[in-house]
C-alpha cells in the first residue's frame, strides 16, 4: 500500500477485508467441489491461496454454519493418530449454490475488467439551462 495517505490505507484495509469475506464462503465450497475433506487439510489449502489471507481460526465457524445452512455435511472418522477426523462434503443444495456464485462472480469479475474499457466521453452540457428550453413555446410549423 505504498503512496496511500492514512485514510486512503485504512479504506484500502477495509475493502480488502470485506472482498475476503465476501469470497471466503465460495472459496469453501469450491475447495469442497472435488470431494470429501478433511477439515484440517481444507483449512490449510484455503490458508495457502495467494490474496485471501484468511486465517485458520475463521474457517470452522463458516463450516459450521454452511453446515447448518444444509450447504455442507459432515461425517467424524476415527484415528490413530489423535482424536477422530471431521470430514466435510458438499450436499446437493452447496454444490447448486457454488455453481451459482461461481457464475456471478465470474460475470461480476468480467464486467469490472471492463471497466478499464470504459472511455465513452459524458454528453456535452447544454449551454442554457433546460428550464428556460422547456419554457419556449414549440415552433410553428
Amino acid at each position: 500500500m505504498s503512496g496511500l495517505d492514512p485514510a486512503a490505507g485504512e479504506l484500502f484495509e477495509n475493502w480488502t477485508v470485506q472482498m475476503r469475506k465476501g469470497v471466503l464462503d465460495l472459496c469453501i465450497l469450491k475447495g469442497l467441489a472435488g470431494g470429501e475433506c478433511y477439515g484440517y487439510a481444507l483449512v490449510k489449502s484455503l490458508v495457502a491461496i495467494p490474496g485471501v489471507g484468511v486465517a485458520e481460526g475463521s474457517i470452522y465457524p463458516l463450516l459450521s454454519r454452511l453446515k447448518k445452512q444444509g450447504l455442507v455435511s459432515t461425517r467424524l472418522e476415527e484415528s490413530s493418530e489423535g482424536p477422530a477426523r471431521k470430514y466435510y462434503r458438499l450436499t446437493a443444495a452447496g454444490s447448486a449454490l457454488a455453481a451459482e456464485m461461481q457464475a456471478y462472480f465470474n460475470e461480476m469479475t468480467k464486467g469490472v475488467a471492463k471497466l478499464a474499457d470504459f472511455t465513452v466521453p459524458s454528453p456535452p452540457l447544454p449551454k442554457e439551462p433546460i428550464e428556460s428550453r422547456e419554457r419556449k413555446p414549440p415552433i410553428p410549423r
